[in-house]
């Protein structure tokens, strides 16, 4: 495939990837000591400290049955690339038959791939992985974990499917207990060979029993059943594995355990998991007003699965996921919500996927994964804009054992993933890395405060930036949040009683304008003024993402920004909708 045409603007942002950084690299977050648990809505470490999940999947499910990319890049090289991209975490996938059908099972690569006629692939293999060519792909498989592990990177071991293959399908007869595909028995023996086999892997921290069970067979009755004895048969075999229990409706309704919980002869290992993308939520991201949308894709969420964590269970969102080319309107609608809710919520998550190509997808070799980190030649991120702005998501904001430090609030930009921050009091206010942003609290009274200080958040006038003042009796120093998506920061001017929102200006700086897109109309984008008060409890300064930017400060949020701006100016107008 010839690579594809860069923008100018692309051009650009690569040019200054080169530049050397201004300020430290973020310290990574510490290690974890194995094995983890469950504490309250946490996952936790051997001494009590919360682990965040940053997982990247990797899928390996598919008709060869071993993971994706071997043909493309050596594996230790595809380690090192998720580690540097800033994941702690691989969700790694597997067939059953993997581990069941003894004529796969004995399967080399090699000979998987040429029973494929995926011989450009096997080639590939010969030269970036030899050593792994003749191995059997449960070998492979097992090579895979342990270069992972050899680059701390923790691994979750998914069960995507019985029969190798792209997943899913209603009607694929490999989604519920009892289709063809899916015999219960062959199941629990295969979760427990699988949890047998890295019994002494202490990377491999969890296993997904099922992904995304579906079809027209799928019940709750069943679902408690085997999904118990499922849980039960892995911690027998393994018990320092945390255990991870998918929904029904492909992972996306966890509703029924409002009424009734698991009932297991252990605590402390289970964790419920949710897939979320904009396409499969319900919501009219291309054509609704994106205030109206999040908000209602959020209450439905919370009744459907974010409820578990009001009650003590931690929820992995195991899939979520956008077209990384910046090109879907309704993708990028979707992230900035979805980024504002993962910010808010701090749960652990794994996005879909690491793969920039499939040996194999649906009958087309070569397929290119348009919702991969990598490109289509594993050779590099697809979208270093995207990574930037799930960085701040990948280190924890809250939870046991991060520090000493009481709660505190931080200002979060979804659009861009940067947060409010202040040089000093005479200086405009921009954004920032989060890590290295100052402690916000926001008060009752509605006051955006820069704590232990006698500051607070102010607006001037249209246009102006916004600045941090001394007198915060003022209207001007009150700031309600308004729109559907409770994320408009709006005030009121002192000389007009105009209201106006914080916004981003061209340079990165803080501003304030007329609010816009605050209903209704789906024809504008208002993730500009989107800002996220959100609750932390972790060290600034020092603790921040795993990925280390190479941006100067101001130039970070002009050329996020100037991809903002390019996509608000092509927005196709038909009809007034988009």
């Amino acid at each position: 495939m010839s690579p594809p045409f860069l923008p100018l603007l692309t051009l650009l942002l690569l040019s200054v990837l080169q530049l050397p950084s201004s300020t430290p690299a973020p310290t990574p977050t510490p290690t974890p000591t194995f094995p983890l648990s469950t504490s309250s809505r946490w996952i936790v470490d051997s001494s009590g400290r919360r682990v965040k999940l940053a997982c990247a999947n990797w899928a390996a499910h598919l008709e060869p049955a071993a993971a994706e990319g071997l043909g493309r890049q050596p594996l230790g090289a595809v380690s090192e690339r998720v580690t540097s991209m800033g994941f702690n975490c691989v969700r790694l996938t597997w067939p059953l038959y993997l581990l069941t059908n003894a004529s796969l099972a004995s399967l080399t690569l090699r000979a998987s791939l040429a029973r494929l006629g995926l011989l450009e692939s096997l080639a590939g293999v010969r030269v970036n992985n030899p050593d792994l060519l003749d191995l059997t792909l449960v070998k492979v498989f097992q090579a895979v974990v342990s270069n992972l592990a050899s680059n701390n990177l923790m691994v979750i071991l998914d069960n995507q499917i019985t029969r190798p293959g792209w997943c899913c399908s209603k009607y694929d007869d490999n989604g519920f207990f009892g289709d063809e595909y899916f015999d219960p028995d062959e199941w629990l023996e295969g979760l427990t060979m699988m949890a047998t086999m890295f019994k002494n892997s202490p990377n491999v921290v969890g296993m997904s029993l099922r992904n995304e069970l579906r079809g027209p067979k799928q019940n709750v009755s069943l679902w408690y059943r085997y999904m118990q004895k499922g849980a039960e048969a892995v911690h027998f075999a393994n018990p320092t594995l945390l255990i991870i229990l998918s929904g029904l409706d492909y992972d996306k309704d966890l509703s029924f355990l409002h009424f009734k919980q698991v009932e297991l002869s252990f605590t402390g290992k289970i964790v419920f998991e949710l897939h979320w993308y904009g396409f499969s939520d319900g919501g009219d991201w291309q054509n609704g007003n994106p205030n109206d949308v999040c908000r209602m894709v959020l209450d439905t969420q919370m009744w459907k699965a974010v409820f578990l964590l009001d009650k003590g269970w931690p929820l992995f969102l195991s899939e979520f996921g956008v077209d990384q080319s910046g090109t879907n309107i309704a993708d990028n609608h979707f992230l900035s919500c979805f980024i504002s809710v993962a910010a808010e919520l701090d749960f652990d998550w794994a996005l879909w996927a690491l793969q920039g190509s499939y040996y194999i997808r649906e009958g087309q070799l070569a397929y290119d994964e348009t919702y991969g980190v990598l490109s289509w030649d594993w050779c590099k991120a697809r979208s270093t804009d995207f990574l930037q702005k799930i960085a701040a998501l990948q280190s924890p904001f809250q939870g046991p054992g991060l520090s000493n430090n009481s709660a505190y609030n931080l200002i979060f930009h979804p659009l861009t993933g940067l947060c409010l921050m202040v040089q000093s009091p005479s200086k405009p206010l921009e954004l920032g890395l989060c890590g290295e942003s100052k402690a916000w609290n926001y008060t009752s009274e509605h006051k955006v405060v820069l704590k232990g200080t006698g500051y607070c958040l102010q607006a001037e006038d249209v246009g102006e930036n916004a600045m941090l003042g001394s007198s915060c009796s003022e209207s001007n120093s009150k700031w309600d949040m308004v729109s559907a998506s409770k994320m408009h920061l709006s005030t009121k001017l002192p000389n007009n009683g105009s209201t106006v929102c914080l916004d981003i200006n061209s340079d990165g700086t803080v501003v304030t304008n007329l609010c816009k897109c605050l209903s209704q109309d789906g024809t504008c984008s208002p993730e500009s003024q989107w800002f996220k008060i959100i609750t932390s409890t972790r060290d600034l300064g020092g603790q921040g993402s795993n990925i280390e930017f190479r941006f100067p400060r101001g130039q970070l949020t002009q050329f996020r920004l100037a991809t903002v701006s390019k996509e608000e100016n092509s927005l196709p107008k038909v009809g007034g909708k988009l």
